[in-house]
């Protein structure tokens, strides 16, 4: 009997001048990026807690804390593989990936493919199973105001032999 699982994950980080912008992978260009431990990429790291909650693994932060200088400037699809290779461990296979970036700029409609792209290799699937869509906050809140950007994922899971 299959077991199916939902996974939802949710980031969010300070805007910084001078840092690279990355979501999902990929550098956008813009005059600034994302601060964090890591490379801050909000994308990444949504839907590495979206696998990690869905096989009840608990969080990024319990698997790579920010406190451990082995992950200073990591590329966070470091974070993204792990997560994979954790659930595969317990017997899931990841189905789908729906993830939204939350920012107000730049826009990020040019870089979706190479996003969807990147992502799904880091995971191994089509293409066509991960989704990556933008919002803007409507210039409310700290991503309305370019003080953050946030970023939310679910991920199904699936298995012929639940843990």
């Amino acid at each position: 009997m299959s077991e199916i699982r939902v996974g939802q994950g949710w980031d969010t980080h300070r805007l910084a001048p001078g840092r690279p912008l990355i979501l999902g992978g990929v550098t956008v260009p813009s005059e600034f990026g994302l601060e964090g431990h890591s490379d801050a990429d909000v994308l990444a790291h949504a839907i590495t807690d979206a696998i990690l909650g869905a096989a009840a693994l608990g969080d990024i932060g319990m698997h790579f804390p920010d406190s451990d200088p082995r992950w200073k400037g990591c590329d966070s699809l470091v974070f993204l593989r792990h997560a994979k290779d954790l659930a595969e461990a317990q017997g899931y296979r990841i189905v789908n990936v729906d993830s939204t970036v939350i920012l107000e700029r730049p826009k990020l409609k040019d870089y979706r493919e190479a996003m969807r792209d990147k992502i799904a290799a880091t995971l191994g699937l089509a293409p066509g199973r991960v989704s990556v869509k933008f919002k803007t906050a409507e210039q409310m809140g700290p991503v309305g105001e370019h003080r953050s950007a946030e970023s939310q994922a679910l991920v199904t899971l699936a298995t012929e032999n639940p843990a």
